[in-house]
């Protein structure tokens, strides 16, 4: 999403008569399209910003802006503002499409800070950079609410694209020739649809998509595993032009930990959605992640999803140590897991990943 939001701003940017720069000393603009979902992310975002104070001071024309989810917290959006002040540009994600006039007011003599909430913009192209791939974004927001998530907060409630216009997007980079794979993005793509007045499902959407004539591949992510359905497996089975590449991300293997994350599904509930997929698609490719260190996660508890690896056998899998955001609800619970034993599990997990692929033979 991060990417494909980067390659909206890209074009916008060209549009406006800007040019990629050799070099950050060559730049007469910088932008920082940011992500919330770690700490580290922001803490980099910060050190990157801070470093270009000497080159603002002596190039004042400079525009320097900073965007996307990390900057939809107002918190985070004023510390930016109070401790870079030489940033000239601070908005959300929901006016990226905006850009072009936040440049001009710049220019002008304005400080930016916008945070609100908006639909999707469906006028802005894109200057596409993933080569054969092309993303195309069919929702944002989310309504989970996982409890170690900001998402929610920075990104807003789930809100659908109208399908006519996903398909006439889609129609039209197939009859470009150039893309041969086409990605759907969403926080939450199974949820597809359920916002809109005329309810399309997310499987409906997939037949749909396949109905295009043109030589491409569809996939999609990235799914939440309370909301796969039974029909989105059948289309995903029965459909040549949907590559049988599940992304389903578990995040644990203990059912006490997937109930302190609002998971809203069990490891028994997961696992039957494994068992469907390799009964319908026994050459699927599945992949998965997990966090580890989860507050109150004891050593059995761990091994739990260390077990659950062992019996579905990924092909890849993420795994991250949990790190606490500011303002969701597992930052304020008690027994926050040491990162010493944090750094130690994720290691054992990956370690796991490693020795059951060279066992499957997998790469």
């Amino acid at each position: 999403m991060n990417v494909h939001e980067s390659e909206k701003l890209a074009a916008i940017c060209e549009k406006m008569g800007y040019t990629l720069a050799d070099k950050r000393e060559n730049a007469d603009l910088i932008v920082f399209n940011t992500c919330a979902i770690r700490e580290g992310a922001e803490d980099r975002v910060f050190g990157n910003v801070g470093a270009l104070k000497k080159l603002k001071k002596k190039k004042p024309s400079l525009i320097i802006a900073v965007c996307g989810c990390m900057t939809q917290k107002e918190a985070t959006a004023n510390y930016i503002l109070k401790t870079f002040p030489f940033v000239d540009i601070v908005i959300g994600t929901f006016n990226l499409p905006n850009f072009e006039y936040y440049v001009n007011a710049v220019k002008k003599g304005r400080q930016l800070e916008i945070l609100q909430e908006g639909d999707i913009d469906e006028t802005v192209p894109y200057k596409r950079t993933s080569g054969d791939n092309a993303w195309v974004n069919i929702m944002q927001g989310c309504n989970n609410f996982c409890t170690y998530c900001i998402v929610p907060y920075v990104r807003g409630r789930e809100k659908s694209r109208s399908e006519e216009n996903i398909l006439k997007e889609i129609r039209e980079l197939v009859k470009l020739g150039t893309y041969k794979k086409i990605t759907l993005l969403g926080q939450n793509v199974n949820s597809y649809g359920k916002d809109l007045k005329s309810v399309v499902s997310f499987a409906q959407l997939l037949r749909d998509i396949c109905k295009i004539e043109g030589d491409f591949k569809l996939t999609f992510m990235t799914s939440h595993p309370k909301d796969l359905t039974d029909e989105v497996i059948d289309v995903v089975a029965s459909e040549d032009k949907i590559l049988k590449d599940i992304h389903l991300p578990a995040q644990s293997g203990n059912n006490r930990i997937l109930k302190l994350m609002n998971r809203k599904y069990t490891r028994e509930k997961y696992l039957d959605i494994i068992h469907k997929i390799r009964a319908k698609m026994p050459n699927a490719r599945i992949t998965s992640d997990f966090i580890v260190g989860f507050p109150t996660e004891t050593e059995t508890e761990f091994e739990d999803t260390m077990s659950l690896v062992r019996e579905v056998k990924y092909d890849s899998i993420f795994a991250f140590m949990y790190s606490p955001r500011e303002g969701t609800v597992a930052a304020q619970m008690d027994g926050q897991i040491p990162d010493s034993v944090k750094h130690e599990r994720v290691n054992k997990l990956l370690n796991l990943e490693k020795e059951i692929q060279k066992q499957e033979g997998k790469k």
